[in-house]
């Protein structure tokens, strides 16, 4: 059987950039999978190709025929489809017809039991899928599951027939080895022309020999590099080489250095700059815009933006100067627009844009921006007031009011993602304090996971009052997430709070940070509580902790969640005691016993009532522990807290093993369950011990 290189390429319009990755990674393994599952291919490589007027893919070692499957089909049971003298009835005569066999191979159909009837079986063997079979229906089910952004609809030539597509589609290119594979999709027959660079292709049309030939005869005759990987990694090349002539070093933006990828099929980095007088506006608002609106890489020496920059171009011309000229005339007017909107919005200060707050929305059922900053304030200088006295809230309160009205200058409007960055800029320009200054910018943060939290105190209360703000407000009038949507960040702003509280160890309990942002619903409350501890859980697995570890801190619901790192360890350090199995199977035991007292147990014991040696000793020997256990929890040691406990295991499992709980005389019973309670009250400060029970 014929096993050579199959090459497959769709050669089409430009197609979305940003999507090109994505769209050629799934193309080619969506055909590769599809071929293999109808036998044609095996384990052999599989390369995808992803230009901006192409997605193909090469797959090693695929045959032109697949082979023949056995295949045992079942036909009706024994009673059905034999009479008495075993000969074939009618019905299995007719069904033996429809599967294209006859009378000829009864003798060699199997029975076997089928349930609680025996059934027969045919045993056949069904041809393989010929390549051009296999091949049509991998490449339909490839297109069908292509990740489109958004699809358009065009007319093919015959002015008729209308296909649905990302981009309108012109060749079709199927090699085995060198043979065409008559196949076709979207109006397109399967041949070996394909198409080079617009520009500097040697020839318009190149024709493909076969599929092993498929890059390099896009490279030397068609000027293409057809692999999005090898055109990547070409550039990230080319961007560090004519860094280092300047003795500069290109920004790190991996998205950009992937959208100029999916932009050029043959890169050509260009060294380019602009005058140094733009550069009294903030890096920030030019490295925005010659990103976002150019794609452009700009250069840095020691974290401080250049005047020059780099360009990726598509074309290689003898003399570049003209390349050079052409973008460098086009980036100054970008340029000259920040500039204009840096200097116009300095003309009026943060506090006078205050004001028009009240004239923007920030949700119909939550009021307008300026509602909002009040609420953060508020918030804001409760925390100051708690974290740092009244100097802390004055400038946290100061700060909170600020923090949105860069929502209002012409920069922020033309450039939202530089919303408290230029706020922090303008209000070092109105000559407010660098604390406040910083809390401006970084009351967004943390923007996403690994983000840095805000650098001063000022910017903690201010970011703290911000995020909890948001979630009251959200989850107040029911714009709770679910499943994957999230469309006000409330996962986001939830972690950052958790992030804040813990890594900054802020002596903050949950309750009375929902107090200080007026949650006044009880189920709101309790909403939220469920939400930030649910996200707790799932961050600390995330960072390594186990599933009994997690459940035994965080099933306590601690209000202060900078503990949660010392309870963490505190937990480790008891579970590796050669005790902490037994006691925590007792506290397990304990707590069932105590949940079935319907009226609950008061933790206290009268000792004349203790009668057995076992309780006595239980008693006396709390009596000595739970004290030093209690004392080193309020010191905060949680380690030596939870490991003095180990002391309780020879009288715990002395009094589980001779003291009948339960007893009949009332009082006895009740005096007993006491203990029990002062126990499970002594053993679950620090952690719920019986989450560590298998």
């Amino acid at each position: 059987m014929s096993v050579k290189s199959l090459l497959v390429e769709l050669f089409v319009e430009e197609l979305p950039p940003k999507a090109l990755k994505k769209l050629g990674a799934s193309f080619a393994a969506t055909l590769a999978d599809k071929l293999k599952a109808s036998g044609l291919a095996g384990d052999g490589p599989v390369t995808a190709f992803a230009s901006p007027r192409r997605l193909a893919v090469h797959v090693a070692n695929v045959a032109v025929k697949a082979a023949d499957k056995p295949v045992q089909q079942k036909l009706m049971p024994v009673a059905v489809a034999l009479d008495a003298n075993g000969q074939a009835t009618p019905a299995l005569l007719k069904k033996l017809s429809a599967l294209g066999a006859d009378a000829s191979v009864v003798p060699t159909l199997k029975r076997a039991p089928d349930g609680k009837a025996e059934a027969l079986f045919l045993d056949t063997l069904v041809a393989g899928a010929t390549l051009p079979e296999g091949l049509q229906a991998a490449i339909e089910a490839a297109i069908a599951a292509l990740p489109i952004p958004k699809v358009m609809s065009y007319q093919l030539q015959d002015g008729w027939t209308s296909v649905n597509f990302v981009r309108p589609a012109h060749r079709l290119v199927a090699l085995h080895g060198a043979d065409v594979v008559p196949v076709s999709v979207l109006g397109l027959q399967a041949g070996r022309e394909t198409q080079g660079h617009r520009f500097e292709a040697k020839q318009p049309i190149v024709a493909i020999r076969d599929a092993d030939s498929y890059a390099e005869q896009l490279k030397t005759e068609g000027a293409v590099i057809a692999s999005f990987a090898e055109r990547r990694t070409e550039i990230e090349s080319q961007l560090r080489r004519n860094a280092d002539k300047e003795g500069l070093k290109p920004i790190d933006d991996e998205a950009l250095l992937d959208e100029v990828t999916a932009l050029v099929e043959r890169p050509n980095v260009l060294t380019c700059q602009f005058e140094a007088e733009f550069l009294d506006v903030p890096q920030e608002c030019l490295i925005l815009t010659m990103k976002a609106n150019q794609k452009y890489f700009p250069l840095l020496k020691d974290g401080k933006l250049t005047n020059k920059f780099l360009v990726v171009s598509n074309i290689q011309p003898d003399d570049a100067s003209a390349v050079i000229g052409g973008n460098e005339r086009v980036v100054r007017p970008r340029l000259a627009d920040a500039k204009f909107f840096f200097d116009q919005d300095r003309k009026k200060s943060l506090a006078d844009r205050i004001p028009a707050l009240a004239k923007v929305v920030y949700h119909n059922k939550l009021g307008t921006q300026g509602e909002r900053a009040q609420r953060v304030a508020a918030i804001a200088s409760a925390i100051g007031m708690q974290l740092g006295g009244e100097a802390l809230a004055r400038q946290a309160d100061q700060a909170a009011l600020l923090s949105k009205a860069d929502l209002l200058t012409d920069m922020v409007g033309e450039f939202p993602e530089l919303q408290g960055i230029m706020g922090r800029y303008y209000a070092l320009h109105d000559g407010l304090p660098i604390e406040i200054a910083d809390a401006i910018e970084d009351h967004y943060k943390p923007k996403f996971a690994g983000d840095t939290l805000p650098r001063g105190q000022v910017g903690v209360c201010v970011a703290l009052a911000d995020k909890l703000e948001t979630l009251v407000g959200m989850f107040g009038i029911g714009q709770l997430p679910t499943g994957d949507k999230d469309p006000f960040a409330l996962r986001r702003h939830a972690l950052g709070v958790i992030r804040m509280l813990i890594e900054q160890d802020l002596p903050l309990d949950l309750a009375w940070l929902f107090k200080a942002a007026q949650v006044n619903d009880e189920k709101v409350a309790a909403q939220l509580a469920d939400f930030i501890y649910e996200r707790l859980a799932g961050t600390l697995r995330e960072q390594g902790y186990s599933a009994l570890e997690v459940d035994a801190v965080v099933g306590l619901r601690p209000q202060r969640l900078g503990d949660i790192p010392k309870r963490l360890a505190a937990v480790r350090a008891f579970a590796a005691l050669p005790e902490a199995a037994s006691l925590a199977a007792a506290n397990k035991r304990v707590g069932n016993i105590l949940k079935k007292v319907s009226d609950g147990v008061t933790p206290k014991t009268d000792g004349a009532l203790l009668k057995e040696p076992a309780e006595i000793a239980l008693n006396a020997a709390l009596a000595e522990v739970k004290p030093k256990a209690d004392a080193l929890f309020d010191k905060g040691d949680y380690t030596a807290s939870l490991q003095s406990l180990a002391a309780l295991r020879g009288p715990v499992d002395a009094f589980f093993d001779g003291v009948m709980v339960n007893a009949e005389d009332a009082q006895l019973r009740a005096n007993r369950l006491g203990l029990l309670a002062i126990l499970h009250q002594a053993m679950n400060r620090v952690a719920d011990l019986s989450k560590l029970s298998a």
